[in-house]
């Protein structure tokens, strides 16, 4: 059982409410400051455009007092990091100065990439708080072939250590991040974004303590946190008691290819407490899926600031006061080591969203469908012909279709659940960096799972390479498709494809792991991304919306037809009322339309790399090969 700690029952100190009211808008503003310079200084695109990354503030136990809008699921590996820090060197071992550095992916809870600094804060000596920033370096060496196994192929393992001493870098620990990374000058950049947002940090709550005192600062924290506890605490009363139950499925772990990774979670209800029971979770998994035990509980707490207090800032452990957490070791999302976990984001949105599915029939008019779960992600690394400069480009994030809730559609092209605040690379920074042209980025029609109220679109992104590439996918949720709820209709899956220079057939892969393949100049990767499930019967859709659909792309004719009952005047896009209001009777009479919320793909396993050369590349100019390869796509 992992239960947050209860409220204090000791003397506190007493808080005033208009320096706590300061107080709470004061770390808001921190750490938005903190994310700003973080933005404004980085050298690395994944941070400063997509966003990557999360701040935060925290009490000197390590607790949180405010994160920043960033990444969800760095909720509870901010702090957990924080507090392993503190227990790795005792407060007595830490001086001003000090700038904590780990990347241990079963502290932080996801993978090696995350770099996370911290500050230990003083005021007149004593510890007060920590400063802390979670981002992501798109190298921190290891293979760059996708498929990994364990923990040590993929990349440097900084333990606990100071990088910095008393105000003083540790060169020889820099030393050797630089000497394991492929490019030291931009990891360096990203290095000292990450110190100088720590350290706004640090300042800007010194800056609070001397203008307001520190008993009023350290009060007025307190205050929040109790604040925050007991507004969950009123939100968990008005839900039903009850023991509430769901499962899902992940379609692989990318090496034991169509073996299912069972998702099973269990709820409960009781007065002002809820309890999440992760235990029936898969086992972690020998592929590149898994996390550690501090995504897991991520994973419950974010589910239950999404149903508790969404928009009450800042966000601090006092909204999980109310939450206990049931979640053994060995689990896909409370990995040990060795496991891999080089994919630890996929696997977490799939747990929320079936926490959700598990409270459906208890809290209908506050949880949503099902959604696309997955960051979409299409690696890349090469060479740029102008300079022979080595690159990598963690391209996809290009968002997709969240589910539909009780009274509104699901969102269209939205970033996936446990990555909040991240943006996907603008093309035209995709364009003007890395020998990479976007041809197509649109929503995908019919995506959206059909319903009273339609789930979001997903998007299709098609991107050539103008050089070769080396180019991997991890996506999931391909057949386990985004779920309807109450009659909704499920949503696309996620889906990757090749292809190839002057081919008339893509290339699939069924299980939505293109690892290692190597790509010309003139062929493409196309990523897309799944839909969100409808919420209700899609017989019961206001036709005028339906017809404003279609109109605008969204629904195909055929699936309106097919899906939602509507008859069309002529040739028209016009719906018929009476006629299409007789062919739901005639549907409903029949239990259509028909779900299937499984995608039992058939598609054939991909062929192997082409050849290193093309002769029909060499026949065209560049320019040439470009016009060439976007007409074919767009034939087929």
């Amino acid at each position: 059982m992992d239960a947050p700690a209860q409220s204090s029952v000791k003397a506190r100190i007493a808080a005033d409410p208009v320096v706590t009211e300061i107080v709470r808008n004061g770390f808001v503003a921190i750490t938005e400051e903190m994310k700003i310079n973080l933005m404004r200084t980085a050298y690395n695109m994944i941070i400063y455009e997509a966003l990557d990354f999360t701040v935060g503030v925290f009490d000197a136990k390590g607790n949180t007092v405010s994160i920043g809008l960033g990444l969800p699921m760095f909720i509870r590996g901010m702090s957990e990091t924080v507090k392993a820090k503190l227990k790795h060197f005792g407060a007595e071992n830490m001086e001003p100065g000090d700038i904590l550095l780990t990347n241990d992916a079963y502290t932080t809870g996801s993978h090696l990439n995350h770099m996370t600094f911290t500050v230990p804060i003083f005021h007149e000596a004593e510890l007060i708080g920590f400063s802390c920033c979670m981002a992501h370096w798109p190298d921190v060496g290891g293979t760059l072939q996708e498929g990994t196994t364990d923990i040590y192929s993929e990349g440097l393992q900084m333990p606990i250590v100071k990088i910095y001493r008393r105000g003083e870098p540790n060169e020889e620990l820099i030393s050797i991040i630089k000497t394991n990374v492929r490019l030291p000058d931009r990891a360096m950049g990203d290095f000292r974004a990450q110190v100088a947002a720590v350290k706004t940090g640090e300042r800007r709550f010194l800056d609070m303590v001397r203008k307001y005192g520190r008993d009023e600062v350290l009060g007025g924290i307190e205050a929040i946190m109790d604040q925050s506890e007991a507004l969950a605490r009123a939100r968990v009363r008005e839900m039903p008691d009850g023991v509430y139950e769901a499962e899902s499925f992940m379609d692989d772990d990318g090496v034991n290819v169509g073996q299912r990774v069972p998702m099973r979670v269990k709820v409960i209800v009781s007065g002002d407490r809820m309890t999440v029971d992760l235990s029936e979770v898969s086992a972690q998994v020998q592929g590149f899926y898994n996390s550690g035990i501090t995504a897991g509980r991520s994973c419950c707490q974010v589910a239950f600031k999404c149903l508790t207090s969404p928009m009450e800032l800042p966000i601090n452990d006092g909204a999980f006061r109310a939450l206990d957490i049931v979640l053994p070791p060995g689990r896909v999302i409370s990995a040990t080591k060795p496991a891999a976990m080089r994919m630890w984001m996929t696997y977490p949105m799939t747990v929320i969203d079936t926490i959700f599915k598990a409270l459906a029939p208890a809290l209908p008019d506050q949880v949503i469908a099902g959604h696309h779960a997955d960051l979409v992600l299409g690696r890349v690394h090469g060479r740029r012909p102008k300079d022979n400069g080595f690159y990598i480009y963690p391209g996809g994030l290009i968002g997709g279709g969240w589910g539909a809730r009780h009274d509104h559609d699901g969102m269209n092209a939205t970033i996936a659940m446990n990555d909040g605040d991240t943006h996907n690379g603008p093309s035209e920074q995709v364009e003007a960096k890395y020998p990479l042209l976007v041809e197509r980025y649109c929503l995908r029609p019919d995506s959206g799972g059909a319903g009273k109220y339609r789930g979001g679109l997903g998007t299709e992104q098609v991107v050539q390479s103008l050089a070769p590439i080396g180019f991997s996918s991890q996506m999931d949720r391909v057949k386990c498709k985004p779920w309807g709820l109450f009659g909704g209709m499920s949503g696309f899956g996620n889906a990757v494809a090749l292809h190839r220079f002057g081919k008339t057939d893509e290339t699939h892969f069924p299980n939505g792991k293109a690892l290692n393949q190597r790509l010309l100049a003139g062929d493409a990767y196309i990523l897309r991304s799944g839909g969100g499930g409808g919420y209700g019967s899609p017989l019961e859709r206001d036709l005028a919306a339906l017809e404003r659909d279609v109109r605008a792309g969204y629904v195909t004719q055929k699936s309106a037809e097919e899906n939602y009952g509507a008859v069309f005047k002529g040739d028209t896009l016009t719906i018929d009322v009476a006629a299409s209001t007789a062919r739901r009777d005639e549907m409903r009479a029949k239990g259509l339309p028909y779900d299937n919320p499984i995608a039992e793909t058939l598609i054939p396993f991909a062929a192997p790399p082409p050849p290193e050369s093309n002769p029909e590349h060499e026949k065209l100019t560049p320019d040439e090969r470009v016009a060439f390869a976007m007409q074919c796509r767009c034939c087929t």
